[in-house]
Parts: C-alpha cells; structure tokens; sequence
C-alpha cells in the first residue's frame, strides 16, 4: 500500500502531466468520430479499435486484442501493480455508436469554440480518449499496488450482447470501476441507473376467413392485445417500473382472423428485486392462454442490470473529493438510461459511471461535448485510482 505522501506526489505527477494534453486530446477525439463505428458495422467498430491499439503501444501499454466473429474485437489493456496487491481497479467505455454507417460523410466532427459536435462525440468517443490518456498518465508512476485494466467493447448501444460476458470476466476481482459513459450536462457524474431488457413476444393461434368462418379461427392479434394491456398495468411510476410494447405486428390480411403476431417489449427498473419481480409478472401474462388457441411465448432479446445507487457510494465520495482539490464541484445523478455499469454493479462492485467529459444530446445530430472538461475529468479519475492505493475503498 503507498503512503499517504507517495500517494500525494503521484496524484501531482499525473495531473501536472494531463494538464499539458488538452490540445493531444482534443486531435485524439477527432481522430475517432471521424471513424463510423457503428453496433452492426465490425469493420468501424474495429477500426477504432486499429487506432486505439496504436496509441497504447506506441507509449508501451500492454493490449490485449480478442478477435470477435460478428461482434467488433475486444480490447483490453493493463498496466501491472508492483505486485504487493491483485485487487485491480478497472475503467471501461464502448467504441460503438448508434449512427449508421456514412454518417461521417454527411457530417464529421467539427468544432465551435470549447465545444466539438459529431456522431458519437460525447457518447463516448471523448471517454475513450479519457480512459486512453488516464492509462497513460498513470504509466509515468511508480507502478500502483494493483493493475489497473482498461476495457473496450464495441456492441453497448445493443445490449452488450457479445461485451457482457468480457465486462464479467475484466470485472472479476476489482476493487472498483469507473465507466467512462459522458459526464451529465449538469457536470455531475451517474450514481444510479436504471436497469432494462428487452423481449420479442409471439403468439400463434388459428386462421380463419372473417365472414364465412369467423367462430373456427382464434385470433392472435386479440389475444396480444389483451396481454399488451395487462404489460403496460404493471408500469409504476412511483417506483419507477415501467413497460411498453412499442412494435407490434401480425395477421395476413383484414379478413382474415389472425393466425399469428408479434411484440417487442421494452421495461425498466430500478433494482434488481423489481426486475425479478416484474419478470415473473410478465412470465404470468404471457402463459396465460387469454383467446382459446392461441398461444404465446416470450424471449428476452437484450438486457442490462440497474446500477443501484449504493454501490456507487464510497467510490463517488473518493472521486468528489478528489474533484475538490482539482477544482470542480460535482454531484451524484440518477439516470434512467442503462450501461454497463449495472453489469458491474450487480456483480458487487463499486462502480462510478458518467466519468467522462461532460456532454448532451446523445443519440442525436446535435450531440456535442464540453472540450474544456477533459482535463479535469481525467485528472479526477486518475488521482481516483491513485487514492485507492493509499486507502482502500471500504466494499459496500
């Protein structure tokens, strides 16, 4: 364990060094909107990946790269501790966004003043680059007590289908993780997620022509819609549970009794006993047979854990203070978008998420990212990662 002065000096060392990196950052961040990457398009998400990997080696920082057949390849990058502690503190961050592939073409990064806009800017090419230069910072110390590992996904903005099961296996272990997601506009960072998942809902049930026959068929279409309207009853704002079919499709033709349809469901949660709850409750409706016939099933399609505000406690007091003696004040936010975090939470970890810079309007053509918070942002987390290794993070 280092001292509290060997602490100290290092936390100064990293930061005097980021703090001459603004203009490296920034060319950095260009560097990657200007690359499609998105969830479907490997050969984006793995060329953001070609350029990351250049970055870390040409500052001697070990990667590993996992090839993926479908999904863009896996990176994960370490630096060794001195041995003395295997509690390894991990930073992650997703390369793909949810901009179809020629977006770039019609609009690329551009840059106004401290603020840069573009597919992808602030969710999270900008985290990227802050995790990259936090990694570097901190290979220009004495090494820590404990590794320090960096992963990169590339199918988040999808349900991590493919990362989920990497973001466990990194996670295994740490003593902390910080999620490099953007920093709300309001500055703060995430303490709390929502968990969601979603579901492909089918029912079958028996055609019929709608004059001559109506009585012989069984209609799948009612039969969903009856169940829609049980699923969206369970929605409790108070709670902050919610559900809903937002597509549906079915039957052959308008006079013929449905033989067949389907729904895609989309639910929210804040803990993970509502979300076991809520899925019993979904599993009821759905097995019951509401139309004589039919019958229905249900597949879960994509999901993510909630980021339970106590995980994130202890880890968010070191990174405020931390934040404090950078310069700038900060606050934990609750949000109902999910991320990886909750992956990392629910595993028992203390987890901080939206440590990147600040930045809005995600998802859309006008997201953007606060340039002048680069800095500090990285600086924070990695005099974070410093004060672990002088006191330990008492595990909630």
């Amino acid at each position: 364990m280092a001292s509290l002065n060997d602490a100290e000096r290092m936390t100064a060392t990293a930061c005097d060094w980021l703090a001459g990196q603004q203009a490296e950052m920034v060319d950095c961040l260009k560097t990657l909107v200007d690359i499609d990457s998105n969830s479907y398009d490997k050969a984006g998400t793995d060329a953001v990946a070609d350029v990351i990997v250049g970055w870390l080696e040409a500052d001697g920082i070990d990667v590993k790269r996992i090839s993926r057949p479908e999904s863009g390849d896996i990176l994960e990058a370490w630096l060794e501790g001195d041995g003395s502690d295997a509690g390894h503190v991990l930073m992650m961050g997703h390369r793909d966004t949810v901009f179809p592939t020629g977006t770039v073409a019609e609009r690329g990064y551009t840059r106004q003043g401290d603020t840069a806009f573009g597919p992808g800017v602030a969710d999270m090419k900008s985290g990227l680059v802050l995790n990259i230069f936090v990694l570097r910072a901190l290979k220009r110390l004495s090494p820590l007590p404990f590794p320090v590992r960096a992963l990169f996904t590339a199918d988040e903005e999808i349900g991590s289908r493919d990362g989920t099961a990497f973001i466990r296996e990194a996670a295994s272990g740490a003593r902390a993780v910080l999620n490099a997601e953007p920093g709300r506009i309001s500055g703060n960072v995430v303490t709390g997620r929502k968990g969601g998942a979603a579901f492909l809902i089918e029912v079958t049930g028996k055609a019929a022509h709608s004059g001559v026959s109506h009585a012989d068929g069984a209609s799948a279409i009612e039969a969903l819609a009856r169940k829609i309207v049980r699923l969206h009853a369970l929605t409790d704002y108070d709670s902050g549970v919610t559900t809903n079919v937002g597509l549906i499709e079915g039957g052959v033709s308008r006079n013929t009794v449905a033989p067949s349809a389907t729904a895609q469901l989309d639910t929210r949660f804040v803990t993970n006993q509502q979300r076991l709850d809520l899925l019993a409750a979904i599993e009821a409706i759905i097995a019951e047979e509401d139309i004589p016939g039919t019958q229905a099933t249900i597949r879960q399609t994509s999901g993510f854990l909630p980021m339970e505000p106590a995980m994130s406690e202890g880890l968010f007091a070191r990174y405020r203070t931390q934040a404090e003696k950078i310069g700038f004040n900060v606050e934990g936010e609750f949000t109902g978008g999910c991320s990886d975090a909750g992956t990392t939470a629910s595993l028992g970890i203390p987890t901080l998420c939206g440590t990147g810079p600040v930045g809005a309007k995600m998802h859309t053509a006008d997201e953007y990212c606060r340039l002048e918070t680069f800095v500090p942002r990285a600086q924070a987390v990695a005099a974070t990662i410093v004060s672990l290794a002088a006191e330990p993070l008492v595990q909630p």
